[in-house]
């Protein structure tokens, strides 16, 4: 997301709203995307799509993967666990 925001509590506002964003996903998924976007800026595509791929097939059996499908299909928030 590319803003480009008025003055620095707009900014603020901004980074708080987009922090809530991020935090009411699966703490498994965020920690996944930090770790696979660090290891592809020091690597190359393909290295990066095997580790991108590495870490997919890993969240599958993840309790929170099963929480956020459940969750969709009953139209309600996800209480994720990080499990």
């Amino acid at each position: 997301m590319n803003d480009v925001l008025p003055d620095h509590e707009a900014l603020f506002s901004r980074a708080k709203q987009l922090a809530k964003e991020i935090a009411a996903n699966s703490p498994l998924a965020v920690q996944g995307s930090k770790q696979v976007l660090g290891f592809a800026v020091r690597r190359d595509v393909d290295a990066a799509l095997d580790y991108v791929a590495l870490w997919n097939s890993a969240f599958l059996h993840s309790d929170d993967l099963t929480e956020a499908m459940t969750a969709f299909m009953q139209r309600r928030k996800p209480a994720f666990r990080g499990q």
